[in-house]
């Protein structure tokens, strides 16, 4: 079921709107990150990613892959202890589901999987964010690749660099990008993603300094 959930997100229309109302509920009050609703900012990152092709399919579908165990983990019979990424941690750490050093019995981990998650959110901040500063005849490539070297690329073999460098060359414009945005004019999705890049900044700073306080930043 949550996969055909899933898939039936990915063919939905991409609003920039959804993703910024996601990390918005995202943060609570008391500083945690509720899974739910990151996972549903994440949902809305990989319809924007479907919109733009096989340059980005490469870590799309890999994403799905991670967002459907994470909400298996919170379905599931210990699922009270998914609510947060803070509450997530504590309970695979203090029960040792984590694997540390090596892969073992827990390679699917929720904190291993939102790991992966969480470095690809890095990239997508930084490219997000190039967008809004740019001109509207700057080079996309230029700046996704730019992106993607100063983030995900410290985690990926060359075997997957080389051929995701080659995808980000037909990336459309700047202008193609933000008519999938489904904001209206230039300057409402530049407001937009104003508002919306500190929000992803901020969920992915709050995990960041979680995972390097428990020692997860480097998980096998």
């Amino acid at each position: 079921m949550a996969g055909g959930k899933m898939a039936a997100a990915e063919t939905e229309a991409f609003r920039l709107s959804e993703v910024l109302e996601s990390f918005k509920r995202c943060l609570t009050q008391s500083g945690e990150l509720e899974l739910e609703h990151y996972l549903a900012g994440w949902k809305g990152l990989v319809k924007f990613m479907s919109c733009l092709g096989a340059a980005f399919s490469f870590i799309s579908k890999d994403a799905v892959t991670k967002i459907q165990i994470l909400e298996n983990y919170q379905s599931g019979e210990n699922g009270r202890e998914y609510k947060t990424i803070q509450s997530m941690v504590k309970y695979e750490v203090d029960h040792k589901l984590v694997d540390m050093k090596k892969r073992g019995d827990h390679s699917d981990s929720g904190c291993r999987t939102l790991l992966r998650l969480h470095r690809a959110l890095r990239w997508l901040q930084l490219f997000l964010e190039k967008l809004r500063v740019a001109s509207d005849d700057s080079n996309t490539s230029v700046l996704c690749t730019e992106a993607y070297n100063d983030s995900l690329a410290n985690y990926h073999p060359w075997i997957v660099r080389t051929p995701a460098v080659l995808a980000f060359y037909f990336l459309p414009s700047r202008a193609d990008f933000f008519e999938t945005m489904n904001m209206g004019t230039t300057e409402k999705v530049v407001e937009t993603l104003g508002e919306a890049v500190p929000l992803i900044s901020k969920a992915y700073d709050i995990t960041q300094d979680l995972y390097a306080q428990h020692g997860l930043l480097d998980l096998p």
